[in-house]
Order: C-alpha cells, then structure tokens, then sequence
C-alpha cells in the first residue's frame, strides 16, 4: 500500500460503516483522498451517515451499486468482516485494486511500535493483560484494534513513546499489505471460521500475515505447544521467543513442572500448586516470575495467556521482576469466563465469547465443581462430539439453544449425561436464553457452577456474542 498521502485527490472506497469504516474514511479525507462509503444497510440505519457528510464525505446506503467499483478507484478498504465474495470486493479484484482493511491503514498513520496480537482464543484476555503489564511496568500503552477502540482512532492519537497492543483477527490481517509489527504473537489455532475462509489453508496464511513483514529487528512469540504455530517457524525472519506448558525451553517463558502434552487433568489434587513460571534467555539468565496459584485468572487456558502475556512483555522491554504484580491482580475480560454472581450457593459464569467448541473445553477444565452448561448457537457443521471428553465427569446436565441444540444434545448423551433440556421460546432469542437460566438454576445445587459457554457463534439468534452474554448476565440478577 501506497502512504496515505500518495492518496491525496485519488478516488477511494470503504466499503462498510461500523466503528472501524466511520474513523478511516475520516483518516482518508484528512489525507486529501476523494472517499466514498457504501453500506448496504439502509439509510435510517446508518446514523453514521450524517457525521461524513457533513465532513464532505460521500455517503451510499441501501446496497452496492453496480458502478461503485471502476477502473478509477485508487483503493478499496473493506470492513473486515465483509466477505470476499461480495460483488464489489469481486470486481476490484478483477480489476486488481488494492484491497485492504483499517489496520493497513492505521499502520501506515501510526508512530507508535505496534504490538499485534491474534490467534482462535484468548485474544482479548491476553491483549488486556499486556497492556496492564506494560502500565504497571511504567510504560504508555494503548491498546486497540479488535479489541473495541479501531486502530485508525488510536493510532492518530499515539507518539512514539506509546505501545499500541492490538488485538488482531484473521479477518482483519487477510487485508493487508506491509502491516508491520514489532512484536507479534500467536496465540493458538483451531478450527474456526471456516464459512468466512473457506478452508484451514486461508485461515491459517491470514494468522499468518502477522509475521510477514517483520524481520529480524522484530520478535514474534509464538505457541509452542501449538503444531500449526511451530510449523511457522521456517517462515519468521524475526526474532522467535517461544511459549510453552508442556516443554522446558532453552530460550522462552515456560512451567517449572510441565504438563503433560494434550492433558486437561491436573497432575495431582491441589492443582497447579507447585508449578511456576519462568522466563529464560537462553544465555544463562533465569528469573522465576509467578506461581501459577497466584495469577488473577482461574483457568488452564489463562495459564497459557499468562505464559504468552509474560513473554510479550519483556520483549517490550519489561523486566521479567516487574510482572507478578499485574498477573496476579488482573482480573477477568467481559464475556470470557466472567464471574457474574452467587446466589443461593450457585455460581454463574458467562463465557459467551467461547465461539468454539476448543473455548468451550478450557472453559469446562477450569472448575472442578460440577457443571450446568448453557450452550448451543449457529450450525457451522460441527458434530460438537470433542466436548465429549470434557463433558464427562464434570458436566451434569446441559440447557442448549440454538441452531446446534440437537447436535450438541446427542454429544451430551454419548458423554453419559441424563439431564439435557432443550429450550426454543421461538423468535424470541431473550426470552430463549433467559428460559434457559431458569432451566438451569432450577438443575443446580448449592456448589454448582452454571456456566454459559456456548460451544457457537451468536449469530443465528443474537447480533454478538456480547449482546448474548449481557442477556445471560441481565437473567441471572433477575432469578
């Protein structure tokens, strides 16, 4: 991609509303581009409209005009969750026009290094604690992107002195070009989002843009106990710190004990007691940062963003003494893993960001008492049989919704379970998974946990998983 300023009085389109397409067609227009935005949402809802035009921005609403895309158009930025196989996304690339999304642009306008942070679970979490970790220790950072706050927005207002952390999706980083991070991080893979890419192969080589650019003045931090992030290696000119709780690292951030590779269980009773980790240089340098029992986060999984928010933070230049502090008082993200309350002994957790069922899995090992599992959401193919595992022994019953209730209802009987209760309150989706908390209160005894963790995306009865979550949480103060 061209510097903004190469497109001064060039013809550009963003094809999308939204936060992320309002703040970069406002970033365009400050840098002298001719910018249109099209939306094929109707104009009463695109209130965003008025904002941009009274800006001198041309606005389009209620579809995609044929002659949106010509030959004249310098660029075309898309929102990112916009496929691309929408007829002008289509045609620009018939006609080969740039094709990018907001965080190419943003990088191009950022003076801060940026630290881009992506993978199938546990973005939010982990790009939230970085960037206490970076406060705590002193540093400025802004964290955007994914997140909530678009990247274009922050990046106008960072200086050099600033970190920007950015939470990063596959969708986001398939459109772009030179995105450059400083340090880049991959969390993990798993099957998902497939409808968008069409198979593992672009959704693995869109994770995988993150480290395109970088060289070897840049780290990437990649998951060491993850296949498909080890098979990268080849192809990173960067500097590699690994993570891992599984090995111990000649170089890397890692657990004093290891667990065993594709364990759930704890070793013993007492958990992880015992277990530390600890960062290594690789040159003779070892500092023991925390005891596992002490971080903030409950979960199997936070252990492991905690080992990738570790290795991040000191190659932002933190010393690994000035971690624990941060990882022991942070405390859990909206919708993932959220302690929402206790009542009548029945504890209520909303995990509605668990999109997937690998989501679902670390979230059911992360309690020992027994499960009522809310789950169920839109039909993507799966035949939810992997919670099987999980299910046994710790789940004892299941209230499911959704497009997926059937299937993961026949998952449930093969894991043993009697109580499975299916709840449809027709189109009414509130009323549905509030129905649901009712089932499952009435399910629970003192001790248990009633945990939302749906196992699916919201999209087949909610518009987000945190519109969801805030329903599940909204009939939980009203039993």
């Amino acid at each position: 991609m061209k510097q903004l300023d190469d497109y001064r009085d060039k013809k550009v389109v963003v094809l999308g509303l939204a936060k992320s397409g309002v703040q970069v067609a406002k970033v365009l227009h400050q840098a002298g581009a001719s910018v249109i935005v099209n939306d094929r949402k109707e104009r009463e809802q695109c209130p965003e409209a008025s904002e941009l035009e009274a800006l001198g921005i041309s606005v389009i609403c209620g579809g995609h005009p044929d002659d949106l895309i010509d030959p004249g158009v310098a660029l075309l930025v898309k929102n990112p969750g916009i496929p691309y196989s929408v007829p002008p996304v289509r045609k620009a690339l018939e006609l080969e026009i740039p094709i990018v999304t907001e965080v190419e642009v943003a990088y191009h306008l950022c003076e801060a290094p940026i630290i881009g942070i992506t993978g199938s679970n546990g973005k939010t979490t982990t790009t939230t604690w970085v960037g206490k970790l970076l406060e705590s220790a002193g540093l400025s950072p802004i964290v955007a992107g994914n997140i909530g706050t678009p990247l274009s927005e922050a990046a106008a207002e960072a200086t050099p002195d600033n970190w920007m952390v950015v939470e990063l999706s596959s969708f986001q980083l398939k459109g772009t070009e030179e995105f450059r991070p400083r340090i880049a991080c991959l969390l993990n893979i798993a099957e998902t989002h497939l409808d968008y890419h069409g198979g593992m192969d672009d959704y693995i080589s869109s994770k995988a843009r993150l480290f395109v650019n970088q060289t070897a003045d840049d780290t990437a931090v990649l998951n060491w106990d993850d296949p498909v992030c080890r098979n990268l290696v080849p192809y990173i000119k960067a500097r590699i710190i690994p993570f891992s709780m599984t090995e111990t690292l000649r170089e890397g951030v890692y657990l004093s004990t290891p667990y065993a590779p594709g364990s759930q269980d704890s070793d013993d009773d007492e958990g992880d007691v015992g277990r530390t980790i600890i960062y290594t240089d690789g040159e003779g340098f070892t500092h023991e940062i925390i005891r596992v029992e002490n971080i903030g986060l409950p979960g199997r999984f936070n252990v492991d963003n905690a080992l990738a928010a570790c290795a991040i933070a000191i190659a932002a230049g933190v010393a690994p003494d000035q971690l624990e502090g941060a990882l022991s008082s942070f405390r859990s993200v909206e919708h993932r893993l959220e302690f929402v309350a206790e009542l009548q002994g029945i504890s209520y957790y909303n995990n509605s960001k668990a999109t997937n069922s690998k989501a679902t899995n670390m979230a059911l090992t992360s309690f020992k008492e027994p499960i009522i599992l809310i789950a169920g959401g839109l039909d993507r193919g799966s035949d939810y049989e992997d919670l099987i595992p999980s299910m046994q022994g710790r789940v004892k019953a299941v209230v499911l919704i959704g497009e997926t209730k059937e299937k993961i209802a026949n998952a449930a009987a093969k894991a043993g379970l009697k109580d499975i209760i299916l709840v449809d309150n027709g189109k009414d989706a509130a009323a549905t998974l509030t129905s649901a908390v009712r089932k499952a209160s009435e399910l629970a005894e003192s001790g248990d946990i009633v945990l939302l963790s749906p196992a699916c995306a919201s999209w087949d009865m909610f518009p987000s998983f945190e519109v969801r979550g805030s329903i599940f949480k909204e009939a939980v103060h009203n039993l």
